[in-house]
């Protein structure tokens, strides 16, 4: 008996499915055994909740450590979530299991990775690489068409001309060249929704907005939503029209571009603008930045961040703050910003 595909991503949407989301993911959780017999778990992702729409850049920021390239990989099927779900237009993917419905999903839904290099094959040209990839994600172009498409999405991404460049080895690219080929790849696959990990955090400042550029190129003229992933609160304020902000594993504030960088609420998302440098400002020899470092392992019930903030009252350390409306579309997960709550003094519930 021929057995059905799990899910047939390419179809409509079924009825009841949230309007003009192309991805979501709902109380999406990741954990991780450590310490060999002493059995601790490290929790790198937990109860994340994200909906990313149809033409939109969503910018997932926050430091190294606080859980950003997990949640790419698990909304790439790299990891497998120990709990939650993957809705991809409206379906869950989680339960996918054949190879040829996860080549389909990832060729949907593709990674573009930080280190350009180290995902290009240096024994091969740039036109094999994408005419491979073509060959596998989309079986039904004959050779001309998988060509054509190649110099098509190089053009795209800004590399001409396309065959000059489909003749060069990576070593023979720049690094921002390197990772305009990425995006081209990811490109050639006819993506929804492009998951860009740290994608100019190698390059230098002085042409990493073109590859913001090409972002947002992408978005307005191919139709693709991307997931941008980065520590680059300035690059995140350019190019993305929601961010979300990450702390320790947990989603402490979401919202509009502009009113979450010009009216944070949630404490670590005022630490992390104050970090950004501001050549108005006076010259100041004191760090916002005070307390000990996020406790993934082990964690326990409590704000993640209340070893580190001067407002933490005592529920602090008891009760993990859920996300609660701030203003229109606006969200954080602090007790501070519940009405009548009155910060305690310095250190308190800690």
């Amino acid at each position: 008996m021929r057995r059905r595909p799990v899910a047939d991503l390419n179809s409509s949407p079924p009825t009841g499915a949230a309007p003009g989301l192309v991805l979501e993911a709902r109380g999406l959780t990741r954990h991780f055994r450590v310490g060999g017999l002493r059995g601790h778990t490290l929790h790198a992702v937990d109860d994340f909740d994200m909906g990313i729409a149809e033409r939109e850049i969503v910018a997932l920021v926050g430091e190294s450590g606080s859980g950003k390239s997990t949640v790419a990989r698990l909304l790439a099927m790299v990891f497998r979530p120990t709990a939650g779900e993957i809705l991809f237009r409206g379906r869950p993917v989680s339960s996918l299991r054949r190879r040829r419905d996860l080549l389909d999903y990832r060729g949907q839904v593709p990674m573009v990775f930080q280190d350009p290099f180290s995902s290009l094959n240096p024994a091969h040209t740039i036109g094999y690489a994408l005419l491979r990839g073509l060959k596998l994600h989309r079986p039904e172009l004959d050779r001309h068409q998988r060509w054509a498409e190649a110099e098509r999405v190089l053009e795209a991404a800004g590399l001409v001309p396309p065959a000059f460049v489909m003749s060069k080895y990576p070593y023979e690219l720049s690094g921002g060249q390197r990772q305009r080929v990425g995006f081209a790849q990811a490109l050639s696959y006819r993506p929804k929704l492009v998951l860009a990990d740290e994608p100019v955090s190698m390059l230098d400042v002085s042409i990493r907005i073109g590859l913001l550029n090409v972002m947002a190129r992408l978005r307005d003229e191919e139709k693709v939503s991307l997931l941008y992933i980065t520590h680059d609160i300035a690059s995140a304020r350019y190019v993305s029209d929601r961010v979300l902000v990450m702390y320790a594993g947990h989603l402490v504030e979401q919202g509009p571009t502009d009113d979450v960088l010009h009216n944070p609420v949630h404490p670590y998302t005022r630490l992390l603008l104050s970090a950004v440098p501001d050549p108005r400002a006076e010259m100041s020899v004191t760090s916002a930045d005070v307390g000990e470092p996020p406790r993934v392992i082990d964690p326990g019930e409590g704000c993640r961040f209340r070893w580190r903030c001067p407002l933490a009252m005592d529920v602090c350390a008891t009760v993990t703050p859920r996300l609660g409306p701030a203003a229109p579309h606006h969200e954080a997960a602090c007790h501070v910003t519940v009405p009548g709550a009155v910060p305690g003094t310095s250190g308190a519930g800690r």
